[in-house]
C-alpha cells in the first residue's frame, strides 16, 4: 500500500486485513509515525517511507497507489518497472497523454493496472446496470447527476491545481462522469459547455461546476458539483433517463413503463447492511485480487482515455467561458 491517507485507513486496510487470497505485506508513506501505527494496528509486517525501498521487496505481486493525484503517474510507472500489478486511485493520471503512457507501459511490462472507480462495484449500481443493459428500460437518453458537499477542510494539495488536477469537479465530479459514461458504454464526447466558480480567487481550483456534456448518438449528461455548499447536509443524486423507464441511485429506484403506465420495479435486495462505500471497495479489491491471481479476466482501463478527454474538454470550456467541440 503506497499512501495511507483517509481512504486507505477507512477502506483498504480494514478490508485487506480480513480478505482471503491476498496478504498485505507492507505500507509506504512519508509520514513514518502514522504508517508504523497503522502497520501495528492492522498487522502489516513492513513499513517504508520511500517507494524505491518498498519496490525492492521480493515477495510483492501488486501494489495499491493511494498518493496525491499528481504522483499517481510516476508511482504507477515505478511499480510497472518493478514488474508489479497496480490498483491506482483516481485519476490514473492528470492528462489523456498520461493515461496513454501508463497503458503503454503496462502492456510492455505485461502487468495489470486497474483504476479505483469503486462506484461501478456498488450493489445498487450493478442492479440498475442490469435493468439498463437487459433492455428493460429501453434506449438510454441521458443521465443527470450531482454532488453537493458542505464546507470542510481537505488536504492542502487538493486546493493546488498542479497537484490535484482540479478542484471540486476533479474530487466529486470525476467519479460521476466515469459512472455515467460507464452506464452508457463510453460513447465519444461531442461537445461540452461548463461554468465554474472560484471563491478563493482566479489562481485557485474551482469550488463549484455546472457541466453539460453531449456524446454521440444523442446521449447527454448534466453534472452539478459543489464542495462549499451551505446547507443542512451533503446532497447526492444520480438519475438515469431512458425511453421506457428511469432509475435513481441512493436509494435505488427503478421505474419501468408497462402497458403504458409507470410501474415501480425496484429490486428489494440490491442494498444490504454494509454502507455502499465499504461494500463497493470490498467488491473492487476482491475483483483486483481475482484478476492478479488469474481467476478473472483483465480488461485494460482504456475507457479512461474517454473519461479524460471529457475532463479536459470540461475544464477548457470552463476556463475559456465557451462551448468546446471535440
Amino acid at each position: 500500500m503506497i499512501g495511507v491517507g483517509a481512504v486507505p485507513q477507512t477502506a483498504h486496510l480494514p478490508i485487506l486485513s480480513k480478505m482471503r487470497g491476498a496478504k498485505l505485506v507492507a505500507l509506504c508513506d512519508n509520514d513514518g509515525p502514522k504508517t508504523r501505527a497503522l502497520a501495528q494496528r492492522f498487522g502489516v509486517p513492513d513499513v517504508f517511507e520511500d517507494i524505491d525501498d518498498l519496490l525492492e521487496l521480493e515477495q510483492l505481486d501488486a501494489v495499491i497507489v493511494a498518493t496525491p493525484n499528481h504522483l499517481h503517474e510516476p508511482h504507477v510507472l515505478s511499480a510497472l518497472r518493478a514488474k508489479l500489478h497496480v490498483l491506482c486511485g483516481r485519476p490514473l493520471a492528470l492528462s489523456v497523454r498520461g493515461v496513454e503512457r501508463l497503458l503503454s507501459a503496462a502492456s510492455k511490462a505485461d502487468r495489470f493496472i486497474q483504476v479505483d472507480n469503486h462506484n461501478r462495484f456498488r450493489a445498487d449500481v450493478q442492479a440498475l446496470d442490469r435493468f439498463l443493459h437487459g433492455g428493460e428500460l429501453g434506449k438510454l437518453v441521458g443521465i443527470r447527476a450531482g454532488s453537493y458537499q458542505t464546507r470542510r477542510t481537505l488536504g492542502d494539495w487538493r486546493y493546488r491545481r498542479a497537484e490535484a488536477g482540479g478542484g471540486a469537479f476533479m474530487e466529486l465530479g470525476y467519479p460521476l462522469v466515469d459512472l455515467a459514461l460507464w452506464f452508457a458504454d463510453f460513447p465519444a464526447p461531442v461537445r461540452v459547455s461548463a461554468h465554474m466558480d472560484r471563491a478563493r480567487g482566479a489562481t485557485t481550483v474551482e469550488d463549484s461546476m455546472l457541466v453539460q456534456l453531449e456524446c454521440v448518438a444523442g446521449v447527454s449528461f448534466a453534472f452539478d458539483i459543489n464542495w462549499s455548499y451551505v446547507g443542512e447536509g451533503d446532497r447526492f443524486w444520480f438519475d438515469v433517463i431512458a425511453s421506457r423507464g428511469s432509475g435513481q441511485l441512493a436509494p435505488l429506484r427503478v421505474i419501468k413503463e408497462l402497458n403504458g403506465r409507470p410501474v415501480n420495479v425496484s429490486p428489494s435486495g440490491a442494498t444490504g447492511r454494509e454502507s455502499a462505500f465499504y461494500q463497493s471497495y470490498r467488491a473492487q479489491l476482491a475483483h483486483f485480487i481475482a484478476v492478479v491471481r488469474g481467476d478473472a479476466k483483465y480488461e485494460p482501463p482504456e475507457d479512461q482515455i474517454v473519461v479524460h478527454k471529457a475532463l479536459e474538454a470540461i475544464y477548457k470550456s470552463a476556463e475559456e467561458g465557451k462551448e468546446v467541440r471535440l
